[in-house]
């Protein structure tokens, strides 16, 4: 797959403070790169970066294999703080002004209008549209031109919960017309289930960087209820289990690494034994997150 993006040893320093420290990032086309830390990690000043707001202190990048460029950020639409609208102004007409300044053909309008669900308000006064509406308005304007990547910096900021379930929807739709997708945030539930890969920062450094998919491999942990008076000692024979944990009749088995629950199902069923319920509990981007960060933590006391 093409390289859309990728940064070589990307600084930026405010006065003593480093807040971004020589990230190594690369982004494919067609992926929806989820970029995830805490406050103050880097990701804002990232994207900042990225598009020409704030320059570098060291290190550089490239889009399409060259320096950015006036041409290259034609190519690329981005909601990186709230965008300026004009209140008295309909949706409809905020998104013509909006082509006419950046010179593209208003044609895409109605088409990007009902992409993000605004079509049966586009002739409302921006004014009048909820937070929700306003930020689907912001992520409109910048697909007016078309562009092959879109940046989205904390596109569910402040909403509720039913403002980002719409702002997710829309994310997919988008990522489904091929567009490759570049969005900070810190609500991982939302990455996970949005995004085909993610870095994690932290104080500005990368400490992880690969697919989502990838969570939650390794050693699995399965939950396991049988009726059984001698349960707990038949599921410590099991050759793949490493700790048994019953509470209440149900039991958590963690198995060894390359063992798997349909493992353990069958060497239940050839000791007679049928599982009511037999579930594998998959680690959650959270879980992972907060492990890499305290891996990352654990080190940097270690140096």
């Amino acid at each position: 797959m093409e390289t859309v993006l990728s940064t070589d040893k990307l600084t930026k320093y405010f006065g003593k403070l480093c807040a971004v420290n020589r990230l190594d990032l690369e982004v494919k086309r067609g992926q929806v790169f989820g970029m995830l830390g805490p406050n103050g990690s880097g990701k804002t000043t990232t994207l900042a970066m990225l598009m020409g707001v704030t320059n570098p202190t060291s290190g550089n990048f490239t889009w399409f294999g060259e320096p950015a460029t006036h041409h290259t950020r034609k190519k690329i639409g981005a909601v990186l703080e709230h965008p300026i609208f004009y209140p008295y102004l309909s949706g409809q007409k905020n998104l013509e002004l909006n082509a006419l300044i950046k010179g593209v053909d208003p044609a895409r309008i109605g088409s990007v209008l009902e992409l993000v669900e605004l079509a049966p308000r586009k002739d409302d006064k921006y004014r009048t549209y909820s937070l929700g509406m306003k930020q689907r308005l912001a992520i409109a304007s910048a697909l007016v031109s078309d562009p092959i990547i879109l940046i989205l910096d904390e596109p569910t900021n402040g909403l509720d919960p039913m403002g980002i379930a719409e702002i997710r929807e829309i994310i997919k739709r988008i990522a489904a017309e091929g567009k490759t997708i570049i969005l900070a945030s810190h609500l991982l539930d939302e990455v996970q289930k949005v995004c085909t890969h993610f870095a994690v920062l932290r104080k500005g450094n990368l400490v992880h960087s690969g697919p989502v998919d990838d969570v939650g491999k390794g050693e699995e942990t399965v939950e396991v209820i049988a009726y059984h008076d001698d349960l707990s000692h038949i599921l410590h024979e099991f050759r793949g289990s490493l700790s048994v944990k019953n509470e209440n009749g149900k039991f958590t088995v963690h198995l060894r690494e390359n063992f798997h629950a349909i493992d353990l199902n069958k060497f239940l069923f050839e000791k007679g034994i049928i599982a009511s319920h037999l579930v594998t509990q998959k680690k959650s981007l959270e879980k992972q997150f907060l492990e890499i960060l305290q891996e990352s933590q654990d080190v940097s006391h270690k140096m």
